[in-house]
C-alpha cells in the first residue's frame, strides 16, 4: 500500500478527510497527520509518505513552502494541494514547485477518489518503468564491463590524449579524476597441463571472480576490469599519500580472496609504481606487464615489484657451471611460459631466463644443455597440438643451434625465433578452439534466442565451455557483448513480426523471449527509440 500524510491547519476539515475517505479501499495507508507545516516536516522526514496532502495556507510554515522543501529530500513524492483560494498566482506557485494537484475547497469525496487513484497508477507505472530500467541496466553491465576494457587498451596503448581520455571516459560514466594513479594485474588461472582446459573452470574460479568484483566495486578508488579469460587489472586512483595503503589494502585481499581456492588455482600479482599524470599510464602498464612476465621463473612467488623482479634474477655472483641452481633450468619453467605466457612476454621473459644463468653460459657444455633443453621442451608441447617436429622447426634448426651453442652469442636470438614460432601456433589453434566454439554457440542462439531462460551460462553449458571463457570469445570476435547480441536479435525479429502480421506486441514479446510484455515494450522503445505501436505506425 501506498503511504499518504495529511497536512490541514483546520482540525474539522482534517478529521473529515482522514475518517472519510476509506484510504485501503483505494490503496492507501493513513500514515500521520499535522496542523501545519512546520509540525509535520520532521515526521515526513521520518515516514518518507509516497503522497502529500496538504492546504496552502497554514500558520508557521504554509503547504508552498512546505512542499518546497519535501520535493527536494523526496523527489519520488506526489503532492496534493487544497487550497480555499481560487487564485491564479497560487497554482503558478503550485506548478513550480512541482505539485501533482491543486484542488479547490470544498473537496468532495467523489474529486479525492478521483486524484488518489490517477496518482497510484501513476506511482505504480513509475515504480514499473524504474524496476525495468533497473533489470535493463543489470543485462547491460556485462556491456559496460566490455566498453570499459576496450576503453583501458586504448588508454594503455597511449593512443589517446589526455583530452580524449576524459572525454571517452565520460561517454561510459567513468571516473578518472585523482592526482595519482597505480596499476596492479592479477594473473588468475585454473592449474592445468593442457591448454584445452582453458576453456573449463572449476567452481572455484566463478567465485573468486565474484568476490574480486565485489569487494573492489564498494570502493571508488579502485577500477576493476577483466584484460581476457586469465588477467585482471585493478587501476587506483587517489591522493599521493593515500597510494600505498590503497596499494597494500588491494593487494591483502587479492591474497585473501585468492588464497581460498589455491587447490585449484594459480594466481600471481604484479604490482606497478604510481604516477601523477594519466599520460603516464602507458609507462606505468608496460612496467607492470614487464613485471608479470617473470611470474614464470618462481611459481610460488604470488606477489611481484620491481624489486622482486631484481631478486628473482640470479646469477650475479655465479662464477661457474657448477654454481648454477638446477632450479632455474628446470623445463616447468619453459613448459609453463609456453601454457601461460603471452607474446609480448616473449623478451622480457627470454631476458629473464638467461640473465638467472649469465655467467654458466661461459661454459661449452651447459649452453649445449641449456639450448637441447628450450628445444625439446618446446617440441615435446608443440605435439600436444598435433604439430610434429618437422612442421615446426625449420630446416636450418641444427646449424642455428651449433651456431649459437659454438659463440654463445645468439642464444636469445635462438630463443626468441623458437618462443615466437611456438606462441604463433599455440595462439592459432587457441584462435580455431575458440571460432568452433563461438561457431557452436552462435547457432545455439540462433535456435534458442526465443527462450526467456536463455544466458549466456546456458548457451555456455549447453556448448560445454565455461561461461568465463565464452564471454571472453564472444565479445573478442563479435565485437559486442552476448546481452547485446541476444537483444538485437530479439529486436530484429519482433520489427519484422510487427511489420509482417497483425499479431499484437503481447503475442509478439512471447514469441521473441520476453515473459513480461510491458519489459519488451520498454526495452524496445530503449533500444529502437520508438513503441512497438509506433514503430507498426511507421512512426
Amino acid at each position: 500500500m501506498l503511504k499518504v500524510f495529511l497536512v490541514e491547519d483546520e482540525s474539522i476539515v482534517r478529521e473529515g478527510l482522514k475518517k472519510n475517505i476509506p484510504w485501503q479501499e483505494y490503496g492507501y495507508q493513513f500514515t500521520g497527520e499535522a496542523s501545519d507545516g512546520e509540525m509535520a516536516l520532521p515526521m515526513i522526514r521520518k515516514i518518507r509518505p509516497d503522497v502529500l496532502i496538504t492546504d496552502i495556507k497554514m500558520p508557521f510554515m504554509d503547504g508552498l513552502a512546505l512542499s518546497q522543501i519535501v520535493t527536494q529530500e523526496i523527489p519520488e513524492i506526489k503532492i496534493v494541494i487544497i487550497s480555499g483560494y481560487d487564485e491564479f498566482e497560487y497554482a503558478q506557485q503550485a506548478i513550480r514547485v512541482g505539485v501533482e494537484q491543486y484542488l479547490l475547497k470544498p473537496i468532495t469525496k467523489g474529486t479525492l477518489r478521483k486524484v488518489l487513484l490517477e496518482i497510484r497508477e501513476k506511482i505504480e507505472s513509475e515504480q514499473e518503468q524504474k524496476n525495468y530500467l533497473e533489470t535493463f541496466q543489470n543485462e547491460m553491465k556485462e556491456y559496460e564491463n566490455y566498453a570499459r576494457r576496450s576503453f583501458l587498451e586504448k588508454v594503455f596503448s597511449g593512443v589517446f590524449s589526455v583530452q580524449q581520455i576524459y572525454e571517452e571516459a565520460a561517454k561510459i560514466s567513468l571516473n578518472l579524476d585523482g592526482p595519482c594513479y597505480n596499476l596492479i594485474l592479477l594473473n588468475l588461472q585454473v592449474k592445468r597441463q593442457n591448454p584445452e582446459y582453458i576453456m573449463q573452470e572449476p567452481e572455484g574460479m566463478s567465485e573468486v571472480r565474484e568476490a574480486l568484483f565485489r569487494f573492489f566495486l564498494r570502493f571508488p578508488q579502485y577500477l576493476i576490469f577483466q584484460w581476457n579469460v586469465s588477467l585482471y587489472g585493478v587501476l587506483i586512483k587517489g591522493e599521493t599519500e593515500q597510494m600505498e595503503a590503497l596499494k597494500e589494502q588491494c593487494i591483502h585481499n587479492i591474497e585473501k580472496i585468492c588464497s581460498q581456492q589455491e587447490i585449484s588455482l594459480e594466481w600471481c600479482v604484479a604490482v606497478g609504481n604510481p604516477v601523477e599524470r594519466l599520460s603516464l599510464l602507458p609507462e606505468c602498464y608496460a612496467k607492470v606487464n614487464h613485471i608479470l612476465a617473470h611470474r614464470f621463473f618462481n611459481p610460488q612467488r604470488h606477489i611481484l615489484t620491481e624489486k622482486d623482479v631484481e631478486e628473482l634474477l640470479p646469477g650475479k655472483d655465479l662464477k661457474s657451471f657448477a654454481s648454477v641452481d638446477s632450479a632455474k633450468v628446470n623445463p616447468d619453467i619453459i613448459q609453463g611460459f609456453l601454457r601461460e605466457g603471452k607474446q609480448a612476454e616473449i623478451k622480457d621473459f627470454v631476458d629473464g631466463y638467461l640473465a638467472g644463468v649469465k655467467e654458466a653460459l661461459e661454459s661449452r657444455l651447459f649452453r649445449d644443455y641449456l639450448l637441447l633443453n628450450i628445444r625439446f621442451t618446446t617440441i615435446n608441447y608443440m605435439q600436444i597440438f598435433g604439430v610434429c617436429q618437422q612442421d615446426f622447426l625449420p630446416e636450418d634448426d641444427d646449424r642455428k643451434v651449433h651456431d649459437a651453442s659454438a659463440s654463445g652469442d645468439n642464444i636469445d636470438v635462438y630463443m626468441l625465433e623458437l618462443l615466437e614460432r611456438a606462441l604463433t601456433l599455440r595462439d592459432r589453434e587457441s584462435e580455431n578452439q575458440g571460432k568452433r566454439a563461438l561457431k557452436k554457440g552462435l547457432k545455439y542462439i540462433e535456435e534458442n534466442f526465443s527462450d526467456e531462460s536463455l544466458s549466456l551460462n546456458s548457451v555456455a553449458g549447453a556448448i560445454g565451455v565455461s561461461g568465463n571463457y565464452f564471454s571472453s570469445i564472444f565479445s573478442q570476435e563479435m565485437q559486442m557483448t552476448f546481452i547485446e547480441f541476444v537483444t538485437k536479435k530479439r529486436m530484429e525479429k519482433a520489427k519484422k513480426l510487427l511489420i509482417q502480421t497483425q499479431l499484437h506486441s503481447n503475442e509478439i514479446a512471447g514469441k521473441v523471449g520476453y515473459k513480461d510484455p510491458h519489459y519488451f515494450s520498454f526495452v524496445f522503445k530503449k533500444t529502437v527509440g520508438c513503441t512497438p505501436r509506433e514503430y507498426r505506425n511507421g512512426k
